[in-house]
């Protein structure tokens, strides 16, 4: 195990966008980072912009989504640099379409990220979190795991399973010092839209009041939730009175997400 004492904090997504800007964020506040995604390419240039802020991190690329590659990575990063004392889920993937456009195979990529692979993560690391009676799991969620809008099938049900670990974890979690915390953004300035085939007019217009955040800001938003957890976060504070709305209202809220330039594509009638 390394003898460095940095607090060690683990990132899956961590190759670009949010969980790359939260990695960098963690380095600057001296952790030592793990960085978790796919392409150990794009680790290892994440990795040379930590050590030039001066921080400290490991490479780990593994796919989240195959349980049994997380456990013996897992086994790895016990021995060097150790186990994190923070998880922060912010791997995600998946095109917006209808579930008639969306192979099976498609459908089940973006339930392996973002849901598989926070699964896998937390379970490879759990027992260290909970023999150490401290530590923190942080989700990156979606608006869309508390108000579903139209045309994003696969999404939507993805971004609910991970809803649906972050509440079955702050439920086992009581009382052991491991906490489980969820942040939601809005719209985030990063690659996802055009990594993902996402065009602006997928979005439901009620999407277009809240203002975007950037993956920086993100990153701090994180960090600091690391530092002092709470079970749900929203940001920017508008989506957090939606949020509100729609506990209220939620006819209300699902009448609004309905209205996006997207329209059902419907085939001819048959017969």
């Amino acid at each position: 195990m390394s003898t460095s004492t940095a607090p060690i904090a683990l990132v899956t997504g961590a190759s670009s966008g949010i969980g790359e800007a939260a990695a960098i964020e963690f380095a600057r506040q001296g952790w030592h980072v793990i960085l978790v995604a796919r392409t150990k390419s794009k680790l290892t240039a994440v990795q040379e912009k930590i050590r030039s802020v001066g921080g400290e991190a490991t490479v780990a690329a593994v796919d989240g989504a195959d349980g049994a590659a997380v456990v013996a990575k897992a086994d790895e990063l016990r021995l060097n640099p150790g186990p994190p004392s923070v998880i922060v889920n912010s791997a995600g993937m998946g095109a917006w379409k209808y579930i008639e456009d969306t192979p099976p195979d498609e459908a089940r990529m973006m339930i392996g990220a973002p849901y598989l692979a926070a699964y896998n993560m937390c379970h490879a690391f759990m027992k260290d979190l909970l023999a150490r009676r401290n530590g923190v799991i942080i989700h990156v969620g979606s608006p869309a795991s508390f108000c579903a809008w139209p045309g994003a099938t696969g999404y939507v049900a993805s971004r609910c399973a991970l809803w649906g670990l972050h509440e079955a974890l702050h439920q086992d979690l009581r009382g052991t010092g491991v906490r489980s915390c969820m942040v939601t953004f809005g719209e985030v300035t990063s690659p996802y839209f055009e990594v993902n085939s996402v065009g602006e007019e997928q979005l439901p217009s009620i999407g277009r009041w809240v203002p975007k955040t950037s993956p920086e800001k993100c990153g701090q938003i994180i960090v600091k939730l690391a530092r002092k957890p709470r079970k749900n976060v929203y940001h920017p504070f508008l989506l957090q009175i939606l949020r509100a709305i729609h506990i209220v209202l939620p006819g209300f809220t699902r009448w609004l997400v309905r209205q996006t330039p997207q329209k059902h594509q419907l085939p001819p009638p048959i017969g």
